[in-house]
């Protein structure tokens, strides 16, 4: 496709957690070869392309998003070979290959860090990240109030052979000092790294914390600390600083080297205006807008998550982002009060994800209709979980692996039971393998769907608001009418051609929690 139409601008993105897609080598934990072994599951299931979520050395403290080593694969997942196998199998599927980077911090076992730590005040080593003096007489206060996005403060001092010394800053955990971007030998190294992975054949990246990485001057005190954990205000001055857009510009210098590359930003930005300097021609391709996840099962709620993403994008005449859920959300299920009234839920809001224009993401597992699991206090291991005194469970029960067969865990994960989250028994129904098999299935339905989605939701769709009941969601995207009952009644199903439905809509009647697909 030519410069006017990518890609990635209607592709439908399968989102891998490669520690939870598949285990290829028996130690209970997912690799690229696991990855490898499933393409097939993922060319049938309709998906143009993978984004595959941090695999590159880490000690792992944060799962992969505290980097050692940018430009190396960590053998927990592989190795640089078998990141080429995947580029090229995943490429003759015609499977587009998209890598998570984080440029916002590195680890604190990153060799820069270690040199900085072994360096003195004022060294070019601490030049890269954020090591101020501390306040207070003998410097035992922080620089600043900032605190970290993962609970407690965002700095942590360090203890040298002369005794406590200066602080540095890290937004997430201790073990993730953030990266100093004023620095040029930080953009020359994140340069380097694009680089190295885009001339490997990789098609892209999700970027970590894209509305971070820029720092206000003076680093001023947070008007409001007491900020629950993940979350994200516009008035923070630890994100969406001005400065952050110079540094999307020299990212995409380097990505129009490499005509179809795509840059998908994480960007925790509300206000619409604002979220829009992200997309401008010169920035990122994508960005990720939360409203449509972080919305109820709500008929208003819906359409105005659906309006406010579209507005978003509008201005700079953008592509919109659509997730229902990710590495860090509860399953929608879930979300969407659990049960078979989850289900049926979140059945439904497939179909509404799936019929809007733009790209959209789905989350491995999340085509199965898996739920989020409640995993005993000793399984837990997010950062979160630690960081918030176990006050704050973290993410990791939306993390726990894919069952692929089977009626025991690991469900054909792995050949070992003790997988590095366990798997809950009651999954023996959601299995790929009992699903494939099964008309009226989850996974059914998201392959119907992203089927369908490709043949009647054009590059150039457009959502048109149609007249609907109290409860009732409806709109025509390109040859598509999607109509979603919210309410707790029965109602009329528009006129057409029903040609799929998450649930049985017989009769010219839209059930509730129910979607329908008309021509």
């Amino acid at each position: 496709m030519g410069a006017e139409n990518p890609w990635w601008a209607s592709s439908v993105f399968y989102q891998a957690y490669p520690r939870s897609f598949a285990d290829s080598n028996g130690d209970g934990i997912g690799d690229l070869d696991g990855v490898i072994a499933h393409l097939d599951y993922l060319q049938a299931l309709g998906i143009d392309a993978i984004w595959l979520n941090p695999v590159t050395v880490s000690p792992m403290a944060d799962h992969g998003y505290d980097v050692a080593d940018p430009r190396d694969i960590d053998p927990l997942f592989g190795d640089l070979a078998a990141l080429d196998r995947l580029v090229t199998a995943a490429h003759e599927r015609g499977i587009k290959l998209t890598m998570d980077l984080v440029p916002n911090h590195t680890s604190s076992a990153h060799p820069w860090f270690v040199e900085a730590l072994a360096s003195a005040p004022g060294s070019r080593a601490r030049a890269r990240y954020f090591f101020r003096d501390g306040r207070g007489p003998n410097g035992e206060l922080a620089p600043n109030n900032w605190v970290s996005v993962f609970g407690g403060p965002a700095w942590t001092r360090v203890t040298g052979p002369d005794g406590p010394g200066q602080w540095y800053l890290h937004l997430f955990d201790p073990t993730q000092p953030d990266l100093n971007w004023d620095n040029p030998e930080v953009r020359g190294d994140f340069e380097q790294t694009l680089r190295f992975w885009l001339d490997r054949g990789v098609d892209g990246f999700r970027i970590d914390v894209s509305h971070g990485m820029a720092k206000p001057p003076g680093l001023p005190d947070m008007p409001v600390t007491d900020v629950e954990l993940l979350a994200h205000r516009d008035d923070d001055p630890r994100f969406n600083q001005p400065g952050v857009h110079a540094i999307h510009r020299a990212i995409r210098a380097v990505f129009d080297d490499y005509p179809g590359a795509v840059s998908v930003g994480e960007v925790w930005v509300h206000d619409n205006d604002l979220f829009a300097e992200y997309l401008r021609p010169d920035e990122l391709h994508l960005a990720f807008n939360f409203r449509l996840l972080q919305a109820d099962f709500d008929a208003a709620g819906i359409r105005d998550a659906i309006e406010n993403s579209l507005a978003a994008v509008a201005s700079v005449d953008g592509t919109a982002t659509w997730a229902l859920e990710n590495h860090d959300v509860q399953r929608s299920v879930t979300r969407y009060g659990g049960g078979a009234a989850g289900l049926a839920r979140a059945r439904a809001m497939a179909l509404v994800l799936l019929a809007l224009p733009g790209a959209v993401f789905v989350y491995n597992g999340q085509e199965l209709g898996l739920p989020e699991v409640e995993l005993p206090d000793a399984a837990l291991q997010d950062p979160v979980w630690e960081r918030s005194g176990h006050t704050k469970r973290g993410r990791d029960g939306c993390r726990v692996p894919m069952p692929w067969s089977g009626d025991v865990p690991a469900f054909g994960f792995s050949e070992r039971t003790d997988t590095w989250l366990p798997m809950p028994a009651q999954w023996a129904p959601l299995t790929v393998e009992r699903q494939a098999g099964d008309a009226g299935s989850t996974l059914a339905l998201y392959r119907r769907a992203i089927k369908l989605r490709s043949a009647h939701v054009g590059l150039d769709a457009r959502v048109e608001w149609l007249p609907a009941p109290d409860g009732v969601v409806m709109f025509r995207c390109g040859g598509l009418v999607c109509a979603l009952n919210a309410g707790d009644q029965p109602v009329a199903r528009p006129e057409g051609q029903l040609i799929l439905a998450s649930a049985p809509a017989a009769d010219g009647v839209l059930p509730p929690d129910t979607a329908a697909w008309l021509v």
